[in-house]
């Protein structure tokens, strides 16, 4: 049985498609400048990954790249940035050729298994419709001992503040205890979790190192 509410396949298209039209109509709104603070805050969701060079690094909901430049800091191997707005995604392309763009839902992504050192979700875990089949998904692309962050650099209060302006539904994060059992399901084991007033860090270290 799925840890996550289920939603049939239908509605997950329909919500998934009302997200799409958004993000390509306001994309422009998630480009720099950033409110004060949150530059630092997303240097440290980033550094939590503990990304090595020459590593493999998926940004989930990654909009208009606001985290690529400081992933590509770390000198990674390849760069993936994945979301469900072609608008967004055009706007990465132009701002950093260097990321390798994918258009799509990330329950769908087919990298290899085990391909993935870090995994970021990073402002779009309340976005995700299919958690079931995204985490599934996040797994079995993670290497053993490879790294999720799920993260909010506003903190998890701030999804309260934009409900009620968004044409469609958003989850709330977890508090720990919900989480670990969310995520256990998965293969993955949460080593720090911070849920401060302006910042929602969960690193997950996926088992079997």
């Amino acid at each position: 049985m799925s840890p996550f509410e289920t939603k049939n396949e239908q509605e997950i298209r329909r919500i998934n498609e009302l997200q799409r039209r958004s993000f390509d109509r306001l994309y422009q709104l998630f480009e720099p400048p950033l409110p004060e603070g949150v530059p630092e805050r997303l240097e440290r969701i980033v550094a939590s990954g503990e990304i090595v060079e020459g590593a493999a690094v998926l940004d989930v909901g990654s909009g208009t790249g606001i985290m690529v430049p400081l992933i590509h800091k770390y000198e990674p191997a390849r760069i993936y940035a994945c979301d469900l707005s072609s608008a967004m995604l055009g706007q990465l392309s132009k701002n950093y050729t260097y990321a390798e763009t994918i258009l799509g839902d990330v329950r769908d992504l087919e990298l290899p298994d085990g391909s993935l050192d870090v995994v970021f979700v990073n402002a779009c875990y309340p976005n995700i419709v299919d958690k079931t089949t995204a985490f599934s998904n996040i797994s079995r692309m993670l290497r053993p001992g490879g790294r999720l962050v799920i993260s909010h650099p506003l903190g998890k209060s701030f999804i309260e503040v934009i409900k009620k302006g968004t044409p469609f539904p958003l989850d709330d994060f977890p508090e720990r205890a919900d989480a670990e059992v969310l995520l256990r399901a998965f293969g993955l084991v949460i080593e720090d979790f911070f849920d401060e007033p302006e910042l929602y860090l969960l690193v997950a270290k996926k088992d079997g190192e």
